[in-house]
């Protein structure tokens, strides 16, 4: 039996399809790289923003239009989120919801031989030390836990995802050394909330940080977003865990607004001060670090007193990395019981924001001109070249490079979203 696999959204979820085409792989399938060559078509869905939404639903249309004969398994949030919508929308697919992929297998078959098997709900399942078919052979990416302890106002993935369930610490070391052992160079530490490891067991994810530094080779560690609220009262810790050569100094923390009543709104569980204490410290200890962080423009409860506080804290922070979201109403959300702003306004907010992110990035990075770096290439470039990291995890083209090695690196040009560099 051939299976496709089509992903959407972050990169937990990329590695939910990679343990569903490993599953499927051992069964004795095979995937394949195209649709058309399929028995079977599988789409795991994001649901949490709006446009991701809409490019999930127009592709399961056009997926069903394009082969109308073939068998569709609809996975990932969508399923747990908005059944309604899903039934209407592809009323003859089976679904496997986030926590049932370990029956990924038997669900392809049963749905091949023409039984509509849908398998959701929450469960207990580790999603660690299963079988991985990776995109890039030296990458790995492990799910730490699943699900958070939040309660943000806006948010649906937690509809999807559950409560907080952390996978035992050995476990993961040991996926992490298989991983290494087999050739992979770079580990990704991925959850909805990395800082909120451990929060239910008796671990954190610093004592997770430096079980992972301890396997020997050498390799670079990135860790996933962390929610600020989740820091708290660990930052001295982690601090000292990333306090080693392995892991990447970059650090992914939202800030999704610069005022603190909209924080409020949005139940966030921080302010500003947190926020601001937690990048400084970081950045006293790795003056080198990259930030990237989150903002949602247009939340209902945001006037433009409220937005120019977020211009203002982005130009006082200026991260490396901005994700800037649009506000839209989510499936079964309080806030999605407020009105929502004027559209133009949201639009316009946003472009001022894209500014500001962009003029940022370009002048942080045109400072690295001239610099040498070590650099992790782990890549070709969609364009062309070839792609690599930095120790802060910045993205490095280069014309030439062996793919799977570290080299040093002469920055000769800046982006604002890579450098430009040759090998020395």
């Amino acid at each position: 039996m051939n299976v496709y696999i089509e992903t959407f959204g972050c990169t937990f979820n990329q590695a939910d399809s990679q343990i569903m085409a490993g599953l499927i792989q051992d069964r004795g399938n095979k995937l394949v790289d195209k649709p058309e060559d399929a028995d079977v078509l599988i789409i795991n869905t994001c649901y949490v923003k709006h446009p991701t939404e809409q490019k999930v639903i127009n592709r399961i249309y056009r997926i069903q239009k394009d082969f109308p004969h073939k068998k569709l398994l609809v996975a990932g949030c969508m399923v747990e989120i908005d059944q309604d919508k899903l039934k209407k929308l592809a009323p003859d697919a089976g679904w496997i919801g986030p926590h049932q992929i370990k029956s990924a297998p038997d669900v392809v078959e049963s749905i091949l031989y023409g039984k509509k098997l849908r398998l959701t709900g929450p469960s207990t399942i580790e999603k660690v030390c299963l079988p991985k078919l990776r995109n890039n052979p030296f990458i790995h990416v492990i799910q730490i836990c699943e699900g958070c302890d939040g309660s943000c106002s806006y948010c649906c993935t937690r509809f999807a995802r559950g409560s907080l369930q952390s996978y035992p610490i050995n476990l993961i070391r040991n996926e992490a050394e298989n991983a290494i052992s087999e050739g992979c160079l770079e580990i990704q530490l991925t959850a909805q909330d990395t800082a909120a490891y451990g929060k239910d067991t008796a671990n954190s994810l610093s004592d997770l940080i430096n079980q992972v530094t301890g396997i020997k080779g050498d390799f670079r560690i990135r860790v996933g977003m962390m929610h600020p609220k989740s820091i708290m009262g660990e930052a001295d810790r982690l601090i000292k865990a990333f306090n080693n050569d392995k892991v990447y100094k970059f650090l992914h923390i939202p800030l999704q607004s610069g005022n603190n009543r909209v924080l409020r709104d949005m139940n966030r569980g921080h302010n500003i001060g947190d926020f601001h204490q937690i990048v400084s410290n970081f950045r006293e200890k790795f003056p080198e670090i990259s930030i990237a962080t989150d903002v949602i423009v247009g939340y209902p409860t945001e006037d433009k007193q409220a937005f120019k506080d977020t211009l203002n804290v982005i130009g006082d922070l200026e991260p490396d990395f901005l994700h800037i979201s649009k506000y839209h109403h989510r499936p079964g959300v309080p806030s999605s019981l407020l009105d929502e702003i004027d559209q133009w306004d949201m639009k316009k907010r946003s472009k001022m924001l894209n500014k500001l992110k962009s003029s940022i990035a370009l002048r942080k990075n045109q400072k690295m001109v001239g610099t040498n770096l070590k650099v992790l290439i782990t890549g070709k470039g969609s364009k062309g070249g070839y792609i690599g990291r930095t120790n802060s995890y910045k993205t490095v083209v280069i014309e030439n490079g062996p793919l799977g090695c570290f080299v040093d690196v002469e920055i000769i040009a800046a982006k604002s979203t890579y450098l430009k560099g040759i090998i020395t």
